[in-house]
């Protein structure tokens, strides 16, 4: 289900993601929030109720924006090579849109609320709706190890992502995301792949 918008909408949860990546979760509040739009506090209110309203619309964003993405990566395309392209596209995402990495890797956020965790389940379900049939496909064709069951694999492929993403992030977005990721994607291939 696609969360649709308004203009508005998204230029506040924009907003909101620069907030969060500059001052962490403590420093977005509706008055920061309003300070940085240049809006009056009332004007946040009239688009989101709350603070967690604007986290969760964050994230379902994502969620959607990811699950859009990744449904164009060609289904005839052999294991690995969608492999590539699956995390290709997210660092180019994330190379574009530094700030939803702090949304998503933000610890503080997990200690938010239920509606926040929800939100945070949805988008680590959809990255996984589109990696396991691929490890799986892999697996069945003898692309990929089969040492290591299917979600095993994958736990260990996101845990790889996450931290690749976490140390940008605290690198302050400084290094080139997109090389450093194509280097994460050949090791992790290399560890994967069945050796021939």
């Amino acid at each position: 289900m696609t969360t649709e918008l308004s203009e508005r909408q998204q230029e506040i949860i924009e907003a909101a993601g620069r907030l969060l990546t500059s001052s962490g979760v403590g420093g977005l509040t509706i008055k920061n929030l309003a300070k940085e739009m240049k809006f009056s506090e009332s004007a946040i209110y009239r688009h989101f109720a709350s603070k967690e309203e604007i986290i969760i619309a964050m994230l379902t964003f994502l969620a959607d924006s990811i699950e859009q993405r990744l449904a164009h990566i060609p289904g005839s395309a052999d294991p690995e090579a969608k492999f590539k392209a699956l995390f290709e596209e997210q660092f180019r995402f994330f190379n574009s849109h530094p700030h939803f990495v702090v949304a998503v890797f933000s610890d503080g956020l997990m200690k938010e609320t239920e509606g926040i965790n929800e939100a945070i389940l949805k988008l680590i379900n959809v990255k996984m709706k589109y990696l396991m049939p691929v490890i799986m496909e892999g697996q069945q064709k003898g692309v990929f190890t089969n040492a290591i069951t299917t979600e095993e694999l994958v736990h260990i492929i996101m845990g790889t992502f996450k931290l690749q993403m976490f140390k940008w992030r605290t690198a302050n977005f400084q290094f080139d995301i997109q090389r450093n990721g194509e280097n994460m994607i050949h090791s992790v291939l290399t560890l994967i792949k069945n050796k021939k």
